[in-house]
């Protein structure tokens, strides 16, 4: 919900729009239960999102007749959400009307008097034990014993767990947005009777990849974070003819964010990486190509990994491919997520199985045909099926890539728009392989993963077909990789123009 949020303001349902109609239905429910001129409603708010929705509502209410006093969980000044503070400010020109309390401090609580109560406090992003004064109106909301609506989840609920942080707001009754939240159906105890309304977000939008994808993926970076806490990542690939490709891959994992990456590749290959790059580090294979004697070598690598990528520029040797069987095997004994492409995922074909740990394929459409035996259909439609039922037959996630990317764990399906003709160049694939793996790296879902990084990759091509047209380089893409991750919604004016 949170990416399919920020994404419906990408492709153009704004959250401002979002929160009206949140708030709105909210309303609805209260006044189809509730006679206006009798009834006394407290409205509880929060800073952020959840906050706005309970704005909208009260603004609402009033104009319904209904007696309406709003606490505002903090200052007003520390509103950090925009719709919310447009809200806020919406709701200064009614003061005469509306009693509004800033609770800053648990000793401003107000002695309230009111027949419903609304909680809007906290939303989905609740994670730990809420801070004061949340946790006081939670008390005072519980002991107030008047009949209470929640507003999207009960404030002091995991969304997601259904389990209560500390003391959780009690509702007879949630109202929550667009689809039902997991916790919700496993804390009855504190959702009461569940509600879910339509808030104007097409269901379209479920199945396309958008900045809140990026967004969800990428992990803060904390004051106190060590080297490897943002992901080891193994690249196994290069041959004497393809010594760029793992480089390529490397380098998008560190502009990914990838805190440590080694390369395998054998020895005149490695040399060559590590003439590329400084922050290249390479592991220098016995023999001309790599073979199942390298294995050895790269084992006390594939323990300090958290996410390995196999195949970039490695070559089809047949010593290679009974390397890329016994590395697969190694990887799937330690439940190391695997990215194959490319060479490793042709090599994989010889000998393919039902995946055994995590594991994300990123095909074109040639190597998806010797992968499956199956050219991928014309149509977009039979390509979403193909795609999800090849997933389910490896237990793995395909990325299959193409002018719309499909990606599927076999029951998800996201589309992915971003990208353009330039990106034909030599190499753009490697530097996808390297953000997905990267984000592998850092322990995020392999399918999200391979979501977050067809997004990411694409936009970085658009940014620099605006910079420099079709003229591009796979090289051009590396810049803008931390660009569009730390501001993923600024490609939304690259999507206009095109």
């Amino acid at each position: 919900m949170r990416a399919l949020e920020i994404n419906s303001e990408y492709y153009g349902v704004s959250g401002l729009q979002l929160m009206e109609n949140a708030g709105k239905s909210v309303a609805e429910e209260i006044s189809s239960r509730f006679q206006p001129q009798k009834t006394r409603v407290a409205v509880f708010c929060g800073l952020g999102g959840n906050g706005g929705d309970g704005l909208v509502t009260a603004r609402h209410l009033l104009n319904r007749g209904f007696q309406i006093e709003v606490i505002i969980a903090g200052k007003a000044e520390e509103i950090t959400d925009d719709e919310a503070r447009s809200n806020w400010n919406a709701l200064q020109s009614l003061k005469c009307q509306v009693a509004i309390h800033e609770v800053y401090d648990s000793s401003l609580i107000p002695d309230i008097r009111a027949d419903v109560t609304v909680d809007s406090l906290l939303g989905i992003g609740l994670k730990g034990t809420p801070r004061p004064p949340i946790q006081q109106l939670i008390s005072k909301i519980n002991a107030m014993k008047t009949f209470c609506i929640a507003v999207d989840v009960p404030t002091g609920i995991d969304s997601d767990s259904g389990e209560a942080l500390a003391e959780a707001v009690e509702a007879d009754l949630t109202v929550t947005f667009h689809k039902s939240k997991p916790g919700l159906e496993r804390a009855k105890k504190y959702a009461g009777e569940i509600a879910v309304r339509d808030i104007g977000l097409p269901h379209e939008f479920e199945r396309f990849s958008g900045p809140g994808d990026v967004q969800i993926v990428v992990k803060p970076r904390l004051p106190e974070a060590h080297k490897g806490d943002f992901g080891r990542l193994l690249v196994i690939g290069g041959s004497e003819t393809f010594s760029g490709a793992p480089a390529l891959v490397a380098l998008a994992a560190y502009r990914t964010g990838a805190d440590l990456v080694h390369v395998g590749a054998p020895v005149k290959t490695a040399y060559s990486v590590s003439s590329m790059s400084p922050d290249l580090i390479t592991i220098k294979l016995d023999g001309d190509h790599i073979n199942p004697r390298n294995t050895a070598a790269l084992e006390s690598y594939l323990e300090k990994s958290t996410a390995v990528a196999v195949g970039p520029g490695l070559g089809l040797h047949r010593e290679t491919v009974e390397f890329v069987k016994e590395i697969i095997k190694r990887v799937e004994k330690k439940k190391i997520p695997l990215l194959l492409d490319a060479d490793g995922l042709k090599a994989f074909a010889e000998f393919k199985h039902k995946a055994k740990s995590p594991m994300v394929f990123t095909p074109h459409a040639g190597e998806y045909k010797i992968l499956t035996g199956r050219e991928v259909p014309q149509g977009l439609v039979d390509r979403v099926d193909e795609v999800q039922k090849t997933a389910d037959e490896f237990g793995a996630v395909i990325l299959l890539k193409g002018h719309t990317d499909v990606i599927s764990d076999g029951k998800r399906v996201k589309l992915n728009f971003t990208g353009n003709p330039g990106m034909t160049v030599g190499g753009t694939g490697d530097v996808l392989s390297g953000i997905v793996a990267a984000f592998l790296a850092q322990s995020v879902d392999p399918f999200e993963a391979a979501v977050a990084g067809a997004f990411v990759n694409g936009a970085a091509g658009d940014f620099v077909a605006c910079e420099k047209g079709f003229h591009m380089t796979s090289t051009d893409l590396l810049d803008w990789i931390p660009r569009v991750i730390d501001d993923p919604m600024s490609h939304m004016k690259v999507r206009r123009t095109r």
